[in-house]
């Protein structure tokens, strides 16, 4: 099998400009990833990611996409597959939003949720349906521990990845037993340009360190990955806690 071992030779990437996603590409490439395909709006970002991973030795080829054009979806992705087998596609597309701009502004709040649930369950059935097909492959989404429960300052972002994580899991299941592998992905605050200007969170990680947790987790054919791995714990607890209680704690 192509990608066995969780070292895959060819890597699809929907959000082609997401440093997670640029990150775990890197890595991959050092092992054993020969063919990357970036999927994302044409701009600049694309083509100089694109440009940074040819220099490592990796065959790049970008295609546009966009996550809330879910008609062309199909097509678009469909024509990547029809190149040949995509070994892993990596779901790393995503808005975190503005929470007190989006509470007043329901047209914003609804593009957050869009893009971030709706835009991925178009993209991830046409990837599952692609890799079920094709008899092998790995579909690795990136989630958040902001989905595991709401928040005041970020309930909006938070429910989009809360219904993104139960897609995702539901998925899994759906495809258990084909050849196709889910892998959800729960990285806690992560320092890139996505966060840059807010204040950071306890247990802070980096693109870096996920992407080394996204290889970890391929190779142990791991079904749920937590960023960092104490984040387990933490959220176990904190989804035991009273309401009224979680409405007071400092999060």
């Amino acid at each position: 099998m192509k990608d066995a071992f969780g070292a895959p030779q060819s890597l699809l990437v929907l959000g082609g400009t997401s440093e997670i996603g640029l990150a775990t590409a890197r890595r991959l490439i050092a092992r054993r990833t020969r063919t990357v395909w970036l999927a994302g709006r044409p701009s600049p970002a694309l083509a100089a990611a694109a440009d940074s991973l040819r220099a490592l030795g990796a065959d790049v080829r970008t295609v546009p996409f966009d996550a809330l054009d879910t008609e062309a979806h199909e097509e678009r992705l469909g024509k990547i597959f029809a190149e040949g087998d995509i070994d892993m596609v990596l779901l790393a597309f995503g808005v975190l939003g503005d929470q007190a701009r989006d509470e007043s502004d329901p047209v914003a709040a609804v593009r957050v949720a869009q893009t971030n649930y709706t835009g991925a369950v178009s993209a991830g059935l046409v990837c599952a349906g692609a890799l079920q097909a094709q008899g092998h492959g790995s579909l690795v989404v990136l989630s958040s521990v902001a989905g595991e429960r709401a928040r005041r300052a970020d309930f909006i972002y938070g429910s989009s990845k809360a219904g993104l994580d139960a897609f995702a899991q539901g998925l899994g299941d759906a495809l258990y037993g084909t050849g196709v592998h889910v892998m959800v992905v729960r990285p806690g605050f992560v320092r890139s340009k996505m966060t840059a200007g807010l204040a950071e969170q306890p247990l802070a990680t980096t693109p870096e360190a996920v992407a080394g947790a996204i290889e970890l987790g391929l190779r142990r054919r791991s079904e749920t990955v937590w960023v960092p791995g104490a984040l387990r714990m933490v959220m176990a607890a904190v989804r035991h806690v009273p309401r009224p209680l979680f409405r007071r704690l400092p999060v």
